[in-house]
């Protein structure tokens, strides 16, 4: 494996998810400024997701096509170019413009994990995609935090943005002079438009929901999913008009969010599954996103906090029980078609969720929390055993390991975890 080769794509992935991150809890309070409404606010975090669930697929056609050094640098360059733009908007469309820029260059995480596997043998790659989604997951916690302290030093909204612009300017020379010059290709697929990679991940989808072993667990995936992305969506509107929390203050709350679903998956989720088994984990971390988002928009400030780590817990136990049980649906032919089903569903949720979390909140602010806990709970019922079946804790051998090769060894290697789920 050509450690020193990965770890340049590992920063550049880190990097990029950072200066995302910079900008994600604020976002939400300059549109407000701009005169946005939670409606607005919505449909700037569902631009992001759509686009980038429409282009993704696109970039890692052209990845195969072109090259990933190539298609990785692109992706770098447009997150540069999205971060200024978000920068200096000075209206509402021109923000969503540079939002859909953004989405529509968000290729680099899936570029990164092709990058990952041509660097790595075959006994390596579980290794090195979990290093690409740990960079993934890591960007995602320290950029709220590095936004909130840019806030707390005096620095506004175009100031942070530009900041975060420079830092992908640096990754992106950094890549020049550091990514792996590019293998020769051997063959060149056929093209992909934006239009057909939709098309065509929605009709994957679809028929994926007429499978009476996935469709539950699909469903589920969208429900978590969805009420997980509506809170992120209006959590800035709901902690500045209750709790009078500012930039800095959101970011610190982004930031230990982040945290606590790292430490659940990293950590706490393998334990829990080996003694429990994978659907009473996934049942309970449902149930703890329920309780907590129903406690959030409705508490004092220090028991909202809370409610928020609860919910970050209940989704970093979710994140990976599900799609371990999507794995086990599907059987070791069919795992990484069926992941990536998985994950469609999960974005697809990401580009509805965030616009109809806004509009219910413009109604009323509790309203998109109590929708969130609707959804949390009916996941539960989706992820119950069904009927006559029951699952124990995973089978060991001698020396306490999963199985090689099993589902929940995948788990425990970090194959099957994501850790954003943005």
């Amino acid at each position: 494996m050509r450690r020193s080769a990965l770890m340049v794509v590992c920063l550049a992935v880190f990097v990029d998810m950072l200066g995302f991150g910079i900008i994600l809890p604020i976002l939400p309070l300059h549109a407000q400024r701009l005169g946005g409404s939670g409606a607005w606010v919505g449909a700037l975090l569902t631009a992001y997701a759509l686009a980038q669930f429409v282009a993704a697929p696109v970039l890692g056609a052209l990845s195969d096509r072109y090259g990933r050094r190539r298609l990785l640098l692109l992706a770098l360059a447009g997150s540069m170019v999205s971060l200024a733009l978000t920068g200096v908007a000075g209206s509402l469309a021109l923000l969503l413009l540079a939002r859909l820029v953004a989405g529509g260059f968000g290729g680099a995480i899936a570029v990164g994990q092709a990058y990952a596997v041509d660097l790595a043998p075959g006994k390596h790659r579980t290794h090195a995609l979990g290093l690409v989604g740990a960079s993934v997951g890591l960007g995602f916690v320290v950029g709220p935090g590095v936004g909130a302290g840019l806030a707390a030093a005096g620095m506004g909204f175009t100031g942070i943005c530009l900041v975060a612009a420079a830092l992908a300017g640096a990754n992106l020379v950094a890549g020049l002079v550091l990514l792996p010059p590019p293998t020769p290709v051997k063959r060149r697929p056929r093209r992909v438009s934006v239009s057909g990679a939709g098309r065509e991940r929605l009709r994957t989808l679809t028929a994926a929901l007429a499978q009476r072993r996935m469709r539950p667990l699909l469903l589920a995936m969208f429900g978590v999913t969805f009420a997980f992305a509506s809170m992120e969506t209006t959590f800035a509107l709901l902690g500045a008009a209750r709790f009078g929390l500012g930039p800095a203050g959101l970011g610190v709350v982004f930031t230990a969010v982040g945290v606590v679903m790292v430490l659940v998956q990293g950590g706490i989720v393998g334990r829990v599954t080996t003694r429990y088994g994978h659907r009473p984990v996934a049942v309970a971390g449902a149930v703890l996103m329920a309780l907590g988002l129903l406690v959030v928009p409705f508490a004092p400030a220090w028991l909202s906090y809370l409610g928020l780590g609860v919910v970050a817990a209940g989704q970093g136990l979710l994140s990976t029980t599900i799609a371990a049980l999507i794995a086990e649906a599907s059987g070791p032919q069919a795992l990484g078609g069926a992941l990536g089903i998985g994950q469609s569903s999960a974005a697809a949720a990401r580009a509805v969720g965030p616009i109809v979390a806004g509009l219910t909140f413009d109604l009323a602010m509790a309203l998109p929390y109590l929708l969130a806990t609707l959804l949390a709970v009916l996941a539960a019922a989706l992820l119950r055993p069904p009927a006559g079946e029951s699952e124990g804790p995973t089978r060991r051998d001698a020396r306490g390991a999963a199985p090689k090769g099993s589902v929940t060894d995948s788990v425990e290697q970090g194959s099957l975890i994501n850790v954003t789920n943005r």
